[in-house]
């Protein structure tokens, strides 16, 4: 009688993408367009914040709102695609939640940042913060473009063409 044997053996290697966090996402496009929103953000934040005498108190306590909220929000959504959570809630449409975000962000910004440019009565703090505000705003629209590029552009079918 003879016997055969076979022996099957498997490895597994790490390579730097296969880790806890992905690094090489804050060197990518979205990756980028969020952290300079989140700097332009922190910025204009910080001028209002830091700002004396608000000609209209209203208006750049919503410009202070507005930048801090949506400041957070990317500040969530980077560290989401840096510790790639989303794959652990399948459950959420992320690149659509991301499109909505921009856009509703897109909008609450420029609106802030257009009533702070008309309210800021020549104090340059202020200036410098709705400035931030369109810079925020421009790549938030960016990132909204390319996003709907990835959520509601042409998809591949595998047919073939």
């Amino acid at each position: 009688m003879s016997h055969t044997v076979i022996t099957t053996t498997t490895t597994t290697t790490m390579t730097s993408g296969d880790g806890v966090l992905n690094t090489g996402y804050a060197r990518t496009i979205p990756g980028l367009l969020k952290i300079g929103q989140m700097l332009a953000l922190l910025i204009a934040f910080l001028c209002v914040r830091c700002a004396r005498g608000w000609p209209s108190w209203a208006a750049f306590q919503y410009f202070e709102v507005v930048t801090l909220w949506f400041l957070i929000a990317f500040l969530i959504f980077f560290l989401m695609h840096l510790c790639r959570l989303q794959a652990k809630m399948p459950c959420i449409n992320w690149p659509l939640t991301e499109f909505f975000h921009y856009s509703v962000g897109t909008v609450l910004i420029a609106i802030a940042s257009i009533v702070a440019a008309v309210k800021s009565a020549g104090v340059s703090a202020l200036v410098v913060a709705s400035v931030f505000g369109f810079i925020a705003t421009f790549l938030m629209a960016v990132s909204l473009w390319t996003s709907y590029s990835v959520t509601c552009g042409p998809h591949q079918t595998g047919a073939a063409v």
